[in-house]
């Protein structure tokens, strides 16, 4: 069990680190909440320790957009059930459509990946269960040319970390600890 501030702020970067990197880490769809006490699981696409910011995809047409534009503080929740270990991360959200981190994300997905921003906005309602997919692309891969549309869909959700809540479980008495970039607090579990 990590008894220093450093060594909790190591092991809590190189835990995203490797979340946003493989996709069999525990912690590689967290739970992120926004504002208004909504959450959901999204996939890490990629964490920098340096400024410690998250990034996910999203659709421009998901509700939480608007609700982060409106209000960008953002929670993510991640847990490693083996390892004991949750991570609480507060920070603001900053929705981002066009520039060259958003292109680079797209050109980097899968067509697979790039057909969900073809269907219907998130939300939209159904007479039928429904992937919410053209019927073309259930089940099948779209063409380059079938992905144009879908671009105006996409949008990167970046998530600038200003504090890392660590907690680890343990027989043995658990630890809480309150990380910042240049401090750390201990708190009771």
């Amino acid at each position: 069990m990590h008894e220093t501030f450093e060594a909790i702020r190591a092991d809590a970067l190189a835990r995203l680190a490797d979340a946003a990197g493989n996709r069999r880490s525990p912690m590689h769809t967290p739970v992120v909440a926004t504002a208004d006490a909504d959450a959901r699981v999204m996939v890490l696409r990629a964490f920098d320790p340096d400024d410690w910011t998250l990034r996910f995809h999203t659709d421009v047409r998901a509700p939480k957009v608007a609700v982060i534009e409106a209000d960008p503080r953002v929670g993510v929740l991640a847990y490693d059930k083996e390892a004991k270990v949750q991570l609480r991360l507060r920070g603001q959200g900053r929705i981002l459509r066009e520039g060259s981190a958003v292109d680079e994300a797209w050109e980097a997905s899968t067509r697979f990946a790039r057909r969900c921003y073809l269907g219907d906005g998130p939300g939209a309602v159904s007479q039928s269960p429904t992937s919410g997919l053209p019927e073309a692309f259930e089940g099948a891969e779209p063409d380059e040319s079938d992905l144009v549309p879908a671009r105006e869909n996409f949008a990167l959700l970046r998530v600038e970390v200003d504090e890392i809540d660590w907690f680890c479980l343990a027989h043995t008495g658990h630890r809480r600890a309150l990380i910042t970039r240049e401090a750390g607090q201990w708190v009771s579990p």
